[in-house]
Formats: structure tokens, C-alpha cells, sequence
């Protein structure tokens, strides 16, 4: 889905929760402390990242302000939580490359492209990060690690 879809959702999703938003951009990488600082005076409890280069090429410093400012991160790449970020959903990529393949193989079949379905991931991840809760003194508990595809210890 696109962007305003996404933010759609999950200001339904919010609203059903009765969880209060408050969206922080970051456009540039100088904007990421800035964030972490609006995010802080806003009394937020967690922060959800959605993705973007900047964002990507940032998730170490996001990982580690997180740990700074004690805030439990939600990412959208297993890579933010592989380099320290406290937990991920995301589609499982390996799975999304295998079936683009197959994509490919059709075209270069004689499919149309204009043709062939449009497809969502249907394979995700939920991976944890122990060692980032513990940093932020989160306990998390055993049915959701019980859930979790990986644990990083």
C-alpha cells in the first residue's frame, strides 16, 4: 500500500486501540536527534518507524537514540533490529526476491507484465532484540517472545 494508505491504517488502527499519534517526519539525517527530542517532549511511549532511505541508512543511530531516550522502537526492516533496535514485522525479503523470480521467469516466457497479478508479501517476520529491551529495561513477555520468529540475544 501507499504512503497515505499506511498512515490511513494506522490511524484506524490507533483509534481502536486508543492510542494517541503524533507523527515526526525525518526528510534529512540531521532530523533524526530533532525527532527523538519532539518524541521526548511529547511524553511519547513508543515510537513506530516506517520506512525510507534516510530512515534505513540511519537505523544504528535510531537504535542507539532509542536506547538513549528508553523508548521502545517498532521497525520495519529485521536489519534496524539486527544492528540493535528493539523489534521488527516486516515481509520476509528472501521470500519476496524467490517469488520475483518467478515474475521474471514468466516475462522472460513471453508473459505480459501488464498481465500477470499484483501480489502482497504473504510471509512475515517478528524478529526481538533481549539484549535492546534490557538496555531500555523492557521486560518482554514470554508469550510474545514465544511468538517471535528470532530472538537475538
Amino acid at each position: 500500500p501507499g504512503t497515505d494508505q499506511t498512515l490511513r491504517e494506522t490511524e484506524r488502527a490507533a483509534a481502536v486501540l486508543g492510542v494517541q499519534l503524533q507523527f515526526l517526519d525525518i526528510r534529512d539525517p540531521k532530523d533524526v536527534e530533532t525527532v527523538f527530542k519532539a518524541a521526548r517532549k511529547g511524553r511519547a511511549d513508543a515510537i513506530l518507524v516506517l520506512s525510507s532511505p534516510v530512515i534505513f541508512s540511519r537505523r544504528t543511530q535510531i537504535a542507539a537514540l532509542a536506547v538513549k531516550n528508553r523508548l521502545p522502537v517498532i521497525f520495519p526492516q529485521n536489519e534496524f533490529v539486527e544492528d540493535g533496535g528493539l523489534m521488527s514485522y516486516a515481509p520476509n525479503y528472501a521470500d519476496l526476491f524467490r517469488r520475483a523470480a518467478t515474475y521474471v521467469d514468466k516475462i522472460l516466457k513471453g508473459a505480459k507484465p501488464s498481465e500477470l497479478p499484483v501480489e502482497q508479501p504473504t510471509k512475515f517476520e517478528f524478529i526481538m532484540n533481549l539484549k535492546a529491551a534490557k538496555q531500555i529495561g523492557l521486560t518482554i513477555p514470554q508469550k510474545v517472545l514465544g511468538r517471535a520468529d528470532k530472538v537475538i540475544k
